[in-house]
């Protein structure tokens, strides 16, 4: 139920209904998109930014939160651990719980290495899980990969990784089919074709979907795949660095028990960062669609351990966060809603942007007009209003309940009926289009350390579409699995060492920097009730 301080605007968007229904929005030209990006997008924010002192990345700009965590002091050293006695060995480490996890433990497995998995939650409390709208891959007669390349890289204002984004359009068709076959539940007409829908930026439906629930199928069915198979995982455990031998390799991680504090070492031939994004750091005080864990640990891993970055000061703010009520600010309103034919208005019920430009023209057009007023003011800043009933209006009654159920379901439960009211949204911190320099084998520059996922920087340039997310932790998953696999059959680790850790503090005393900080953050600092923030040992 909203207040009636927002009655007077629902009026104007009620009245203003019938008349955006049928109306069919001007898209923004080239110099249009720079000029609004550039003037109200958070990433041009210059005084959100400095540059980072140390590192593979020295002199390169990051959001001040995350130099931060990248230039803390490491929260294990030389001589705190038996790195001779380790607790596990095994060919492949696989840091992280998600998408890309499983998929590499999967493809891992499937190379005959020996896996182990350790995620600081459980496996699947990841960002992939609360991932809604859909995953892309060209397989219809009238698109290809050439056309979602050109989508992507365009979308991405060019930056991407060509040899990335190449793999990621032309391996898609076939990772679809896999995760058809291993059981996700896709949208499918009687015949058995899959149903398709538009995403913002594409030149084709291309987007396949589980209703609104995407992410939450994909990631229970590689899940249960995981489990099936007898690969083991470390449920409640965090790396909090990454051992490297007397070569200079990657060679395992030193991970902590969540619960206990207990410091425990794995030697391992090869080693995977899944850790996802970085939401939970609410860079420039943002809301954030992400995960409890989202805490860019990924990132502060691997550059401590010689890792470059790539785009680390690049974010995508999803445009439609939940701007009300308070129990779901900031929550994820998938662009699905748009895609189904959903109106972005202003509080007088005026279209300002076409519902489907890209994410980051669509965020920086929705802080333009609350910036010059014409925004809905919240208890938290201020929204525009998402217009859902005009999807019943365009597909018929029934709509919004059959195709995203999720949503409907997510509002009704506080009091607000989408299929009969507007939604109250302003962009959320969604994504991190940044993050690890990869190869095509989706290794770093640190050799037998890879990478896949939301933590790696590169395939989607600095802005991402929808759908390619999910289609980012299956493509490169599955490669970093197949890559790691095969590669430890080769790998001798030498004598493991922290030496890197030492060399690094020294870094920061050389660079002056003084901090009290220590990293990764592991999880953010607002539950302060948790013993597992307050009490004694390496998580404190």
């Amino acid at each position: 139920m909203y207040p009636k301080e927002y009655q007077e605007s629902i009026k104007k968007v009620e009245a203003a209904r019938a008349k955006n229904a049928a109306a069919e929005p001007v898209r923004f030209t080239a110099d249009e998109k720079d000029a609004l990006l550039k003037a109200y997008h958070p990433d041009y924010r210059e005084n959100e930014f400095e540059n980072l002192k140390v590192g593979k990345n020295k002199g390169d700009r990051a959001p001040h939160e995350l130099a931060a965590m990248l230039q803390a002091h490491a929260r294990v050293h030389s001589g705190e651990v038996d790195l001779e006695h380790p607790q596990y060995e095994v060919d492949v480490l696989i840091i992280g719980g998600g998408g890309a996890g499983a998929s590499a433990a999967i493809e891992a497995d499937n190379a005959g290495a020996s896996v182990l998995m350790a995620t600081k939650l459980r496996i699947g409390d990841a960002n992939t899980m609360m991932a809604e709208g859909g995953i892309q891959a060209a397989d219809k007669e009238n698109d290809s990969p050439a056309r979602h390349f050109l989508d992507a890289y365009g979308g991405g204002h060019f930056a991407a990784k060509k040899e990335l984004l190449y793999k990621l359009v032309t391996e898609a068709p076939e990772d679809i089919k896999w995760l058809n076959e291993l059981g996700v539940e896709f949208d499918k007409q009687p015949d058995g074709t899959m149903v398709t829908i538009h995403g913002g930026g594409t030149s084709r439906k291309r987007m396949h979907a589980c209703r609104d629930y995407s992410g939450a199928e994909i990631m229970k069915t590689l899940r249960d795949e995981v489990l099936n198979r007898q690969i083991p995982i470390l449920d409640f455990t965090s790396a909090v660095e990454i051992i490297k031998d007397d070569k200079g390799c990657a060679a395992g991680a030193v991970l902590v028990n969540m619960e206990t504090c207990e410091l425990m070492v794995v030697k391992a031939k090869c080693v995977i960062l899944a850790t996802g994004g970085a939401g939970r750091m609410h860079y420039q005080g943002f809301p954030t669609s992400n995960h409890y864990g989202a805490t860019a640990d990924g990132l502060v891993l691997g550059y401590r351990a010689g890792a470059k970055l790539l785009y680390e000061d690049s974010l995508q703010y999803h445009p439609t966060g939940a701007a009300f009520p308070d129990q779901i600010y900031g929550a994820l309103v998938t662009e699905k809603v748009r895609a189904l034919g959903a109106k972005i208005v202003n509080k007088d019920g005026e279209i300002f942007v076409h519902p489907l430009e890209t994410r980051d023209v669509e965020a920086a057009a929705i802080i333009r007009e609350c910036k010059n007023g014409k925004g809905v003011k919240t208890d938290h800043g201020c929204g525009v209003w998402l217009d859902a009933p005009i999807i019943e209006i365009k597909n018929g009654p029934g709509t919004i309940q059959r195709r995203i159920p999720a949503m409907y379901r997510m509002f009704m439960k506080r009091g607000i009926d989408i299929t009969k009211e507007p939604i109250l949204v302003y962009p959320t911190l969604h994504y991190q289009n940044g993050g690890l320099d990869i190869n095509a084998d989706c290794m770093t520059c640190v050799e037998n350390l890879y990478a896949a996922g939301e933590v790696t920087g590169g395939v989607h340039g600095r802005n991402r579409l929808m759908g390619n997310s999910l289609l980012d932790v299956i493509v490169f998953g599955r490669d970093a699995g197949r890559a790691a696999g095969n590669h430890a059959r080769d790998v001798t680790v030498g004598t493991l060492t922290l030496d890197h850790v030492e060399a690094f503090e020294k870094e920061l005393k050389d660079a002056g920097i003084e901090t009290d900080l220590v990293s990764p953050k592991l999880l953010p600092k607002y539950v302060r009730d948790r013993n597992i923030l307050e009490g004694p040992g390496i998580i404190q």
